[in-house]
């Protein structure tokens, strides 16, 4: 289960938070859940939709587990079709043993005449560690790449989705990697 909520505070800048259950991750010190906090500014300047954030992931239930990162984007629209860049550093903590540095392109066209939207993802993984066994919880196969493709319809305030995700991780101690079908659903309010 997710939730999000994003507060508009001042033009361009939002406060938000987002949920996510984990039912007694290992990986997060048995944490049941996690929750981002965070402060996000964007602004559109010409053509280009540029961002920067500032997060703290927080795992309730689970000591010294949490850690925060700085994010920023840039997007561009040409027609009906997007391209979106972003980097996330997440600063040397020992929560994660090092720092991390996760950079990932996008793309994304609607599907004229359709509530369908296509989209592409790929992304990269890297950083210093530190503590291996810390470390592991953001590269759990240490410097990786991931990438995905989702098909999702959107109509009115529903939407639904379809997203193939698969990575480059494959050590011996990596649980839940290899390629996965993910669905999805909600409600816009």
């Amino acid at each position: 289960m997710r939730g999000t909520l994003s507060l508009p505070v001042a033009e361009g800048l939002s406060l938000d938070a987002a949920a996510v259950s984990l039912w007694g991750s290992d990986r997060h010190g048995g944490a049941d859940a996690v929750a981002d906090l965070g402060v996000t500014y964007a602004r559109q300047v010409g053509g280009w939709r540029l961002s920067a954030e500032g997060r703290y992931h927080l795992f309730p239930g689970a000591s010294h587990q949490g850690y925060g990162e700085l994010g920023a984007g840039a997007g561009f629209l040409i027609g009906p079709a997007s391209i979106d860049l972003s980097a996330h550093y997440a600063p040397d903590q020992s929560a994660v043993g090092g720092d991390n540095l996760y950079l990932a392109a996008s793309a994304a066209v609607a599907v004229p005449g359709t509530p369908l939207t296509i989209s592409a993802r790929i992304g990269r993984s890297s950083g210093d560690a530190d503590h291996p066994v810390r470390a592991a919880r953001l590269r759990p196969d240490g410097t990786y790449w991931d990438h995905g493709v989702s098909l999702d319809y959107l109509k009115g305030r529903w939407f639904a989705g379809l997203r193939y995700a698969n990575s480059s991780i494959d050590g011996p101690d990596s649980a839940h990697t290899g390629a996965s079908l993910i669905a999805r659903f909600g409600l816009s309010l």
